[in-house]
């Protein structure tokens, strides 16, 4: 048994590339894995809560920390030897690491689901698990939930995994500025999740708002082009003479196209990105193949030829789908 090649932190997979590569089941939530030194655990929490399994990433007491419903959907749940509860409880003994995934839909025109590799998490030793009783139909039963802790860098998870108190959102912060100024103008592809501090929350407003909505954009063109076996990356740029930290929002690295996306597909918000991937272009060597805005919707279309007119191509979310991709790069 061996550890297996290296998981890409907020990559996509589908189960089947999961199983292939590091083991585990097809259908199981906890899958320990017979080939590598991995417990492989899965959370849907939209499909989840019809059948009692309330996961979520806890940041309202002594988080982050996930708490996930152990395995077992018609009974009692159990830590009996031999269980996948109990390859969980026990990961540390059995020398294997957890791995989180969540479902992150599926790819189009396909009934496979993506998983959205979330990180290595490790059962919490001061308090491993509780119990919670759930009421599914009239009919109670007692589950096991883990208090699951990150182990080193992880990845956001969906909005709706979290939970907050009334008026506050989850943000992630990135790092945006260094202590010194930089000695030369420099460029650097890093991972889409590198660079991310520690989670906080806030008072809802509209700007966190979008900040949020343009992030779930770009979480949902990430899935949509790995599933066709694009690579997402983004630009780290440094300014000679500057303390900020620029970073890009996507650069397709399969196709050489440089991604600028906005939360809204509004006048002003298309403006601020053509002056931003503009800016961006002149600080990228070798420059990109192309340009493209990302929307969550089709833009007017006197903003459609604004884009057209500047050389910079347009994609946008619609029935599930990316309209203007793949983006002509010719």
């Amino acid at each position: 048994m061996t550890d297996g090649p290296k998981f890409e932190l907020g990559r996509y997979y589908t189960r089947a590339q999961l199983m292939a590569t590091w083991g585990g089941s097809k259908q199981n939530g906890i899958a320990p894995s017979a080939k590598t030194k991995n417990v492989l655990v899965y959370t849907d929490p939209k499909i989840g809560k019809k059948h009692g399994y309330f996961d979520r990433l806890n940041l309202m007491d002594d988080g982050p920390l996930i708490e996930y419903t152990g395995a077992g959907q018609d009974k009692d749940h159990t830590l009996e030897k031999g269980s996948d509860n109990y390859a969980l409880l026990h990961h540390r003994e059995q020398g294997r690491a957890l791995r989180l995934f969540q479902a992150a839909g599926r790819i189009e025109g396909k009934a496979e689901k993506l998983h959205k590799y979330l990180g290595e998490y490790a059962v919490d030793e001061r308090k491993p698990w509780f119990d919670r009783v759930v009421s599914i139909e009239g009919v109670q039963r007692k589950t096991v939930v883990f208090r699951l802790r990150p182990v080193g860098q992880t990845a956001d998870p969906a909005i709706d995994f979290v939970t907050l108190p009334p008026g506050m959102v989850y943000e992630q912060v990135h790092v945006a500025s260094s202590l010194t100024a930089a000695k030369e103008t420099s460029c650097r592809l890093v991972d889409l999740e590198r660079n991310s501090g520690a989670p906080i929350i806030r008072k809802a407003s509209a700007k966190i708002s979008v900040q949020r909505r343009e992030g779930e954009l770009v979480d949902r063109f990430r899935a949509f082009i790995q599933s066709r076996g694009q690579r997402a990356n983004r630009y780290e740029l440094t300014i000679k003479g500057l303390n900020s930290v620029f970073l890009t929002d996507l650069f397709d690295t399969s196709a050489n196209v440089l991604y600028e996306a906005k939360g809204r597909a509004d006048r002003n918000s298309i403006r601020l990105a053509i002056g931003q991937l503009f800016d961006y272009q002149r600080h990228i060597d070798p420059k990109p193949a192309a340009l493209a805005i990302l929307l969550p919707e089709a833009p007017h279309d006197d903003l459609k030829s604004l884009l057209e007119s500047v050389g910079i191509e347009l994609v946008y979310e619609e029935n599930g789908g990316f309209v203007g991709w793949p983006v002509d790069v010719a």
